[in-house]
């Protein structure tokens, strides 16, 4: 009878022990998925450049982000100026990373190495510009689909409306807000929170 006794108890401790075991599994397996989740910060995007290669934002640690949707043939398009200008001012603390997109009036309608020679030829374009996507709808790009969803971005849901809407990231790849198409790169709104 004892052994009986004894023979239980040794199984309800090893019970015991092996849900301790898991339950510390399953918490680092939660972690180590909770350091990776893009919910946290736009790290864990790479997105195709304008002229090849990928743009990996995890390289952009550090600084302020201003993402930003572009078109060629709209009446915002003279913002690629001031985005130059700001960029060139803060460049040691903040990067732009303009998205062209054909989403809004067919308002860019160019292939990739047309956007690159339009933004260079105009506006000195020298901050990194994403290839041609769509920002909205149903095939808008993942980044725009966490930028735009606060169950992906953890902060808020943002429509995009029209071309040059502006999202700001902090040091940390974190989104802290959006700008609509008429705030203006170099206005106090923008700089004011760099």
């Amino acid at each position: 009878m004892l052994k009986l006794i004894a023979a239980s108890m040794i199984l309800i401790s090893c019970a015991a022990n092996s849900t301790s075991h898991e339950t510390a599994l399953s918490s680092t397996k939660e972690s180590i998925m909770n350091d990776n989740d893009t919910t946290k910060n736009i790290y864990g995007f790479k997105v195709e450049g304008l002229t090849g290669g990928n743009i990996d934002f995890s390289s952009f640690k550090g600084k302020k982000i201003l993402v930003v949707n572009t078109a060629s043939e709209c009446g915002y398009t003279p913002q690629y100026k001031e985005l130059q200008e700001l960029y060139e001012k803060y460049k040691s603390k903040l990067v732009i990373v303009g998205f062209p997109a054909n989403n809004f009036g067919g308002q860019e309608p160019g292939s990739n190495s047309e956007i690159k020679s339009f933004c260079e030829k105009n506006y000195g374009v020298s901050f990194p510009m994403a290839a041609k996507v769509s920002v909205k709808g149903d095939d808008a790009a993942p980044i725009y689909q966490w930028l735009t969803h606060k169950d992906q971005n953890g902060v808020m849901d943002a429509e995009i409306k029209w071309n040059f809407n502006k999202f700001l990231l902090d040091e940390n790849g974190r989104l802290i807000t959006k700008f609509e198409s008429k705030t203006t790169p170099m206005s106090e709104e923008i700089t004011s929170k760099l």
